[in-house]
């Protein structure tokens, strides 16, 4: 692992023959061979051209000319910006709110309230179950509304965000981040990344089932737990950066409709919960009340595993390229921006196995994860 302490920070990790680089200017990642990486670091510490040149003609034989526009084309890379933050109107806080909600979440109790039928359904129905009757104390104040097409968040009448409705999973996010820091008592600044994934449990480690929407990671989450494992989290994974450990998220887990005559067998109270229609992600979904020993556990990620349903397949798992796993996880995820995270990020990845599982079986399929739990493929 190299630090640079200097104008712009840069961590580098080499696997498998190439190297991940990590900019702190824009909070990138990117997959390079590790002469690229080599360069960036010479350059970032402000080495001299000429040095550079010597250093470049040594390990790939480059004429000068060439050098000359290898070295061009890296210092882009320092150079790229992250984009201005968008700036909304003034706003005021609705004097009344038409929806009030409670939530008992760990021994916490959030009451939120929503302005509208809209700034509702983005929330409620993942957290439908933990609701809870009026209470005279409460732990946190959520206030969620909108005005001129933005969404506004506001915990105990301070502004947390606001963001255009067209983009309401950035709210959503947000809203799920202050969620977690607010049950697991850990600031936002202390959580190395927030994964699209399932995580299930066996009570020791985690592993972090990962896909495309609609490839089966949430089913395959609800037949496990319906199978001796616990669910730590779905859609909405996070990590702690000191311990490097996957914590639990409450909420639901969603189920699409095509996986109802899977799971209404095991699970029969979904063939009378409420159906929710997204029409900007083309879904209709049902959620699940996930089931775990408390929902504040948390333990250590053993593997990632690319899942994938596919219909009348033979069950194949096989071991697969880290780097190609690497660049499939991080554009999914938010990874946090810190240094000190993103050296936990790049050294947990590093230890971690990457799996691509396929099948069509659900037995096979469960047998094979509590095989990969065991280490008895």
């Amino acid at each position: 692992m190299v630090l640079l302490f200097l104008h712009d920070m840069i961590l580098t990790k080499k696997i498998e023959g190439k190297s991940i680089v990590w900019l702190s200017h824009n909070n990138q990642y990117i997959v390079v061979e590790n002469i690229v990486a080599d360069t960036l670091n010479l350059l970032n510490k402000k080495t001299p051209i000429k040095e550079i040149f010597t250093t470049l003609y040594k390990s790939i034989n480059i004429p000068y000319d060439e050098a000359s526009g290898f070295i061009t084309d890296i210092k882009k890379l320092l150079k790229e910006k992250i984009a201005e933050e968008e700036t909304f109107s003034s706003h005021s806080i609705p004097s009344t709110f038409h929806i009030r909600k409670y939530y008992k979440i760990n021994s916490s109790i959030f009451f939120i309230e929503f302005l509208s039928d809209y700034s509702f359904s983005l929330i409620h129905p993942k957290f439908a179950h933990l609701e809870v009757d009026s209470q005279n104390k409460i732990d946190y104040h959520y206030k969620v509304f909108t005005s001129n097409d933005n969404i506004h968040f506001y915990i105990d009448n301070i502004l947390i965000g606001s963001w255009k409705t067209s983009e309401s999973h950035y709210f959503q996010g947000k809203f799920s981040m202050k969620i977690i820091e607010h049950t697991h008592k850990e600031r936002e600044d202390n959580w190395m990344g927030i994964f699209h994934a399932s995580a299930v449990s066996n009570g020791e480690k985690a592993i972090l089932f990962l896909g495309d929407s609609g490839n089966g990671k949430s089913t395959s989450l609800a037949l496990l737990q319906a199978n001796g494992f616990s669910c730590l989290a779905d859609d909405f994974v996070p990590i702690l950066s000191e311990n490097k450990e996957v914590y639990s998220f409450s909420s639901a887990i969603s189920i699409k409709k095509n996986s109802l005559p899977v799971l209404l067998p095991i699970y029969p109270e979904l063939e009378t919960s409420a159906e929710y229609h997204f029409k900007a992600l083309n879904k209709i979904v049902r959620y699940l009340p996930p089931k775990n020993s408390g929902s504040k556990q948390h333990q250590p990620c053993k593997t990632l595993v690319f899942i994938k349903y596919k219909a009348e397949s033979d069950l194949k798992i096989t071991e697969i390229s880290k780097l190609d796993a690497f660049q499939q996880l991080v554009p999914d995820s938010w990874l946090s921006a810190r240094t000190e995270n993103a050296t936990s990020f790049l050294d947990w990845f590093d230890n971690l196995s990457c799996y691509k599982l396929t099948y069509s079986d659900n037995e096979k399929m469960i047998t094979t994860v509590k095989k990969l739990f065991t280490d008895d493929l």
